[in-house]
């Protein structure tokens, strides 16, 4: 860069949008991400001993690719050339390629190679990296948004650490927004401004862990806190004939968060009763086989910014908590909505949760798996570590068969049906609980037929005592 091009850019600096101006400029400004570029992350030992290796790094947009890349770029002694995947094709590779060889011949530098979109190039153009990057002559950085096992060829895959990248909380992206509302150089901290807390979450919580989204909502919801309007300089705030006015920050609210994003803040907080109270209203639907109720509280909170993966958390819990056995494949839909939902993301994956939120509510319902666990849990906490009963021990050793592990112990399969009595509780567990049991199924759905079965096991099966 020479003067006229350095002293443009300081010119223009200002003018570039506040996500650009805001980009960390080094792993100690990087917010969130721990596990792809904490203090002991591979990352942050590779910048620091300047030995980068060829990764890719996958991840929802705005979670920070493209600045991991930059930020290895300025802290390494490396040659860096960055291209997109979309506006480049095989000539640009080769052109980089010889680029990379005059540099490691004449300055005796290694060269990174950072591609945006890697899953745009084809397998050819995947191709022409793979004996490059296998020699050492370049370091490959690939960013994308896609699963990497589908979209990039197994061999150069192979050759590449795969760096994933997760959505950032919400959390993690107010503290984003504070320290832009409070940098005085490269954030809005000139512009003498605050923001309610509501207005931060709120933000947050719409911009779906993207940070480059969330700064993008603060900087218009600022300029409408200021009085201007977007791309304009012109200000329509108090008189400067008032030094109290102008002294006092000003308030970005709620209302010009909603105004800048185009999109209604329902009544929610995270950290309130709201959240408790929706999601609430959400389990008691299912639960009350309500699928109208069911699928509206579930609209409700994915409109308000709820994660969904919380939700998707929560339906495979009352899978098993509130149908359990009487439908046993309702913990499978649970889990393949929210296996689905983490592939395809908002909005195609919301119809996913929806479909498991009906199937839910739809389903025949029983409590009486989580009744067992907690019965189970009482006695443990009632009557400590126990001994197992030494006929159902293992006995893998001579010495252990000598002390009667396994003595008296009757294998199901050699009798008919498969059933044998026979007693597999501790002696006191059985003499606390009596005849009730900790498992008791209902009349309900798929958890009819276990009861059934279960009666017949304890009512028909071989008794021991009569077989010796």
């Amino acid at each position: 860069m020479d003067l006229f091009e350095y002293q443009a850019e300081q010119a223009g600096a200002g003018e570039r949008p506040l996500a650009e101006r805001m980009r960390p400029a080094n792993l100690e400004e990087f917010i969130g991400q721990k596990n792809a570029a904490g203090k002991d992350s591979l990352i942050a030992r590779a910048v620091l001993e300047d030995r980068i290796f060829s990764m890719i790094l996958w991840g929802p947009p705005g979670t920070g690719k493209t600045t991991l890349a930059r930020i290895l770029a300025a802290k390494t002694r490396c040659h860096f050339v960055s291209f997109s995947a979309v506006l480049s094709g095989v000539k640009d590779i080769r052109q980089v390629i010889e680029t990379a060889r005059e540099q490691k011949r004449i300055h005796r530098r290694r060269t990174i190679l950072f591609v945006d979109e890697i899953h745009r190039f084809n397998k050819s153009q995947q191709d022409a990296f793979l004996n490059h990057v296998e020699s050492g002559l370049i370091t490959l950085v690939g960013a994308t948004t896609e699963n990497p096992s589908f979209e990039v060829i197994p061999a150069l895959l192979s050759r590449c650490r795969v760096i994933t990248l997760d959505r950032l909380s919400a959390e993690d992206l107010v503290e984003i927004l504070r320290r832009a509302l409070a940098d005085p150089e490269r954030g809005i901290g000139k512009m003498n401004l605050e923001a309610e807390d509501t207005a931060l979450s709120y933000i947050a919580s719409a911009s779906d862990g993207d940070a480059r989204s969330a700064l993008n909502s603060l900087e218009i919801a600022a300029m409408m806190a200021s009085g201007r309007q977007p791309g304009s300089e012109k200000e329509a705030g108090p008189s400067v004939a008032d030094p109290s006015a102008i002294s006092a920050p000003r308030l970005i609210t709620a209302a010009h968060v909603e105004k800048a994003i185009e999109k209604k803040a329902l009544l929610y907080d995270k950290s309130g009763e709201e959240h408790y109270n929706l999601i609430s209203a959400f389990h008691k639907s299912m639960r009350g086989s309500d699928p109208d109720a069911s699928v509206y509280w579930f609209v409700r909170m994915m409109a308000a910014g709820e994660d969904p993966l919380y939700i998707a958390r929560r339906m495979v819990r009352f899978a098993s908590e509130d149908v359990g056995n009487a439908d046993p494949r309702a913990i499978t839909v649970a889990m393949d909505a929210m296996n689905a939902y983490r592939l395809i993301g908002s909005p195609e994956g919301d119809l996913n949760l929806a479909q498991a939120a009906i199937y839910l509510a739809s389903a025949p319902k029983s409590n009486r798996v989580y009744d067992a666990y907690n019965r189970a849990a009482e006695a443990v906490r009632q009557t400590g570590s126990l001994p197992v009963p030494k006929h159902i021990r293992n006995a893998p050793t001579r010495l252990m068969k000598q002390l009667d592990y396994g003595k008296g112990y009757r294998y199901a399969h050699d009798y008919e049906d498969g059933y044998v009595h026979q007693e597999h509780l501790p002696d006191k567990i059985r003499e606390t609980i009596g005849n009730r049991r900790f498992y008791e199924p209902t009349d309900r759905g798929y958890e009819k037929i276990i009861r059934q079965r279960l009666e017949y096991y304890r009512g028909f099966g071989h008794d021991p005592q009569k077989d010796d």
